[in-house]
């Protein structure tokens, strides 16, 4: 979760393992030793078609390409931090799926694919779920999240996990994104002294980088769209209900939900059908039924933009210069692809929704997490007082950086029959709905636009983060879809322009980001500078 801004406005991501986080800005060892350069790699930037048609041609293996990507990391992930387990089934899997491709046998799209998945994210195997905290070090999770089930049932090959802003940025208004006392801190893959964003850093500069075709992150405010922005990917935020949060460790079971996170608009869709079902675990994927689908590659459309009406939410915009610039730029190119653009358009309520949404946050914290603690079986702490307890008698550790305040105010909290946050939910959802919808309604969009982050700032673990702009809070709260796509770089660091609309509206808004992605090509893999100096 990304949460700079609207908890700043509300309140008026050690050991050893992170000293390797500081000390991981120069080219790793094994890749001077290779002559490898990070930016060098045989598959870099390709997509899953054209990795199953190697396949199919038999110029690949699930196996051979499982190696070649776990080489890669091997080499690669020392500069970032960005990987915090890998998978020892890795290839006893990818074997597996060799074996039925030869029998004629294929799942899907997805067959033989590597994935990484963010570190709270549950597996019923030989890794750990940690939510980067060394409170639930040593623990497996007791068995697979729904996602994990589905991913496995596709085929993908699980490479392993991705180091996060730990317990998803909820513990300190004053984090480093990217930062856990498992992980050390994750390093932006375009330029290494600067910061990828959060909560799914360490997927969105994975996936960035080339260590695996395709991630997920979650999302409960931001923590897709933001490092998918910042570190030049394709995120799915999808609307809360499209994929099952069961065996995710939780923040908000209002807003929290998992989502694709990819190098094309082609293959988040892929991976966002793939793993769309009703499940009778999660209450919210009730009202999904009838409303999603398990190919959301029917709806790409080069051609989307044109008839298109799609509003400029101007409200998220002007907190920097060289973004606006950027975004000016992205509505000339709609313009020019036949779209018609809405300009200064206000969704209103913002100011409402940001203060009700803490209250939210906090209570559903305590509540969420306890609960989801209730039913890890071998972990020492289950409840958010213990993990407090927990973080003070090993603070060397945990808490070298920054504190736990946010976890402190949530344990204070009463419930979710509590008057106060009962009155807050109610003004959060209706607020930023009736904002969305209100501004839909009256002008007849198909889609809001606006940019998706600032260019990334430095990382700075005695300060926090530098976060002075973005987007993602009216999605967020809302609980409706939000597709972020690059749209350009400021001094060659990543900006993207996010799409959102009403809820289950994700067939619509991945025909118009299809498009918009198919006439920019903004796109590029990064090039691992040391510094922007």
């Amino acid at each position: 979760m990304k949460r700079r801004y609207f908890m700043k406005s509300a309140l008026a991501g050690g050991s050893a393992m992170s000293m390797v986080g500081l000390s991981a800005c120069q080219i790793s060892e094994k890749a001077e030793d290779s002559g490898t350069q990070p930016a060098d790699f045989a598959w870099n930037e390709i997509d899953i078609e054209q990795l199953q048609q190697k396949m199919a041609d038999g110029e690949l293996t699930a196996v051979s390409l499982c190696q070649q990507y776990l080489d890669r990391i091997d080499v690669v992930d020392p500069i970032l931090n960005s990987v915090i387990e890998l998978n020892p089934d890795a290839l006893k899997i990818a074997a597996q799926l060799d074996r039925e491709r030869q029998e004629g046998q294929l799942r899907g799209p997805l067959h033989g694919i590597p994935i990484l998945i963010k570190d709270n994210i549950d597996t019923g195997d030989q890794m750990m779920t940690t939510a980067g905290s060394l409170a639930l070090m040593g623990s497996s999770a007791p068995d697979d999240a729904f996602v994990v089930r589905k991913l496995r049932k596709a085929g993908a090959v699980l490479l392993g996990k991705t180091n996060l802003s730990e317990w998803a940025n909820i513990r300190s208004t004053r984090s480093s994104s990217g930062w856990s006392a498992r992980g050390g801190q994750v390093h932006n893959p375009y330029c290494l002294d600067r910061s990828p964003c959060g909560s799914s850093s360490g997927t969105g500069a994975a996936v960035s980088a080339n260590l695996s075709v395709i991630g997920i992150g979650t999302e409960t405010d931001g923590s897709i769209v933001c490092p998918s922005g910042i570190n030049g990917l394709v995120g799915i935020k999808p609307t809360v209900g499209l994929w099952s949060r069961d065996g995710i460790i939780p923040i908000s079971h209002s807003q929290d939900t998992a989502g694709p996170m990819a190098r094309t608009v082609k293959d988040a869709a892929l991976l966002l059908g793939a793993l769309a079902e009703f499940d009778a675990n999660d209450t919210p994927t009730n009202l999904s039924k009838g409303k999603v689908y398990s190919d959301y590659t029917q709806f790409l459309d080069r051609d989307g933009l044109k008839g298109a009406r799609i509003g400029v939410a101007s409200n998220f915009f002007g907190f920097h210069s060289e973004v606006d610039k950027l975004m000016e730029k992205a509505i000339e190119d709609m313009k020019n692809a036949g779209a018609e653009m809405i300009a200064d358009l206000t969704i209103e309520g913002r100011n409402e929704w940001g203060q009700a949404e803490w209250t939210v946050l906090i209570t559903e914290l305590k509540a969420d997490l306890n609960s989801y603690l209730a039913s890890r079986t071998d972990i020492k702490v289950k409840t958010l007082a213990e993990i407090i307890q927990f973080n003070k008698a090993n603070a060397d550790k945990e808490m070298p950086w920054f504190d736990q305040e946010i976890f402190e105010e949530a344990d204070k909290t009463t419930g979710l029959d509590d008057p106060g946050y009962l009155e807050a939910l109610k003004t959060s959802k209706s607020k930023s709905r009736e904002g969305i919808d209100k501004l839909m309604d009256e002008h007849r969009l198909d889609a809001l636009i606006a940019p998706t982050n600032s260019p990334s700032w430095p990382i700075d673990l005695v300060n926090g983060d530098h976060f002075i702009g973005g987007s993602s809070d009216a999605a967020a709260v809302s609980g409706y879809p939000n597709v972020t796509v690059p749209a350009g770089y400021v001094h060659g660091l990543p900006v993207g322009i996010s799409f959102f609309g009403r809820a289950w509206s994700e067939p619509v808004l991945l025909k118009i980001a299809y498009a918009y992605e198919q006439v920019t090509q903004h796109r590029k893999a990064p090039g691992f500078k040391n510094t922007m100096a």
